[in-house]
């Protein structure tokens, strides 16, 4: 009787064994190392003495040329005429962007790249409008206010204020993405 407990005793820890290992094996393969955490954790908290740490490797600039892009905003009230379908050209020359786009009226009569407290300052560096003409499918045409707008980088919310008819300037979030070469 006593071999035959030792017998079972002795199957039961070797099963608990075996499955201790496949239990510990597949944790290994579904979640990181602790390794992992400590060097995800060390390069969040970093301090500005250290080392930088690469977390994404850069985006390639834009080669120089004409570009269609999308340009969106944080409003419904300020966006790109609906006959450019949300999108603007984007020039790329020496590496420095701009976005030409053409907006639903002449009601937005100025941009400034920044802050709506920044463009209200003295010498803010102030974007003037062009007159555009845009053609709707119907093909009916409307002349509307347009602007070029420096680009600091694609796929990125950057600061735009706008003023308006009435000399207020407002705050807005835009984001230029999805270049496609056209020229």
């Amino acid at each position: 009787m006593c071999r035959i407990l030792n017998a079972k005793a002795t199957i039961l820890l070797w099963f608990a064994i075996a499955l201790m290992l496949l239990v510990g094996c597949a944790s290994l393969i579904a979640a990181p190392s602790a390794g992992d955490a400590v060097a995800t954790e060390t390069a969040a908290t970093a301090s500005p003495t250290s080392e930088p740490v690469t977390t994404q490797a850069p985006t390639a600039a834009l080669a120089d040329g004409v570009y269609s892009a999308d340009f969106t905003t944080d409003s419904g009230m300020f966006h790109v005429n609906e006959a450019n379908n949300g999108k603007g050209v984007l020039t790329v020359k020496n590496g420095v962007m701009t976005i030409h786009i053409s907006l639903a009226s002449k009601k937005i009569v100025n941009l400034f790249a920044g802050s709506a407290e920044d463009a209200a300052k003295d010498g803010a560096a102030i974007l003037m409008p062009t007159v555009d003409t845009v053609t709707y499918s119907d093909g009916t045409t409307e002349k509307t206010n347009g602007f070029d707008v420096p680009v600091p980088a694609l796929n990125e919310e950057f600061a735009l204020a706008l003023v308006g008819t009435k000399g207020t300037w407002y705050d807005h979030l835009v984001m230029v993405s999805n270049p496609v070469l056209t020229k």
